[in-house]
């Protein structure tokens, strides 16, 4: 997707270990129109899966989950990170490893929103090394849904996450593909 492309060369920035920084207008600051035009792309992309439900991580994952699903016509759910309050006492939890914490971290959703035989699509901001989103995936199968794709903005090919991902055996779809990051490099998979 070319927008998406063009703003992370213009204003994405390499901070080594494999972390890109979007902050101004994916991860911290969000472009609301960049977001609805990537939402709109995904929800072209997975139209004839027959999803019933998105899922996705807070934070990050939100703003491309929410705008694919307002083109989807579905409702969002999202893992939270910490349990608030107003959860239910047995919740559906996995922990996964995050590369920009540096530690592990809590999925928690609630059996409320996320139920058997959900057709979920699994939307994030980032396929990394696909440890989110498999977290992911483990809470909607131990709700009992089906997976029924995944896509996410921006993947780095190079952390191998597409194939960690193969086991699911659903379509992966990614709106800008990075194949490398050198220095100021950032160099797309079709470039």
């Amino acid at each position: 997707m070319e927008i998406l492309k063009e703003r992370i060369l213009r204003e994405g920035r390499n901070l080594g270990n494999g972390i890109l920084k979007v902050d101004g207008f994916i991860n911290h600051q969000v472009d609301p129109v960049l977001m609805d035009e990537c939402g709109r792309e995904l929800a072209r992309r997975f139209q004839g899966v027959g999803a019933t439900k998105i899922l996705t991580a807070e934070i990050s994952g939100i703003a491309p989950a929410v705008t694919t699903a307002l083109h989807l016509r579905l409702p969002v759910v999202y893992a939270r990170k910490q349990k608030p309050i107003t959860m239910p006492d047995q919740v559906f939890l996995t922990l996964t490893p995050s590369h920009t914490k540096g530690r592990m971290v809590e999925l928690i959703v609630s059996p409320e929103y996320l139920a058997n035989g959900e057709r979920v699509l699994i939307i994030d901001d980032f396929l990394a090394t696909g440890a989110t989103i498999l977290g992911l995936a483990r809470l909607a199968q131990t709700a009992g849904a089906t997976i029924v794709g995944v896509g996410a903005l921006v993947e780095k090919t190079f952390e191998g996450g597409r194939e960690a991902l193969a086991p699911l055996n659903v379509p992966v779809e990614a709106l800008a593909r990075i194949r490398a990051m050198q220095g100021e490099q950032i160099l797309f998979l079709d470039e």
